[in-house]
This record gives structure tokens, sequence and C-alpha cells, in this order.
């Protein structure tokens, strides 16, 4: 069993708006403390969106995606 991206639990992660750039979500949940640090998470293929890994800053996050950072896991919900 894949250990890693089925069974890690998720934590719900509000947004205000319909939709986040990731490099700002990174941010607002504190897995980043600014935008540098997000791009080299990002760069680093550390970040996935849905289960694939995400190579760009300014992607599009919206209530039902699911992203991952080392082992952590968010499902963002609008809130």
């Amino acid at each position: 069993m894949d250990s890693m991206t089925d069974s890690a639990p998720s934590t719900e992660l509000p947004i205000r708006d319909d939709m986040i750039r990731l490099g700002q979500l990174l941010k607002l949940a504190s897995l980043a403390e600014d935008g540098a640090e997000a791009k080299t998470l990002i760069d680093n293929g550390l970040v996935q969106v849905n289960g694939e890994i995400e190579e760009r800053r300014g992607r599009q996050i919206h209530p039902g995606d699911t992203i991952s950072v080392n082992g952590v896991r968010l499902r963002i919900v609008r809130g």
C-alpha cells in the first residue's frame, strides 16, 4: 500500500474566495514563510496538487483541491 498519498490524513484549509494561487496558499497554511520559500518548494518538486507534482506557483487552487507538501496534506474548502 502506498502510504504517502492514499492514506495520509488531510486537514481542511478554508479559503475566503473561489480560488487562491498556490504560492499564497502555501503561505496561508504556514508551509512557506514567504514567496521565495514557496517558489523553492515548488521548484524542488515537493508540492503536489490533486496527486500530481505542480511546477507553477501561480496555479489556481479551488475548493475541493488537495495539496500535499512534505507529508502534510490539505483539502481546500470554502470558508
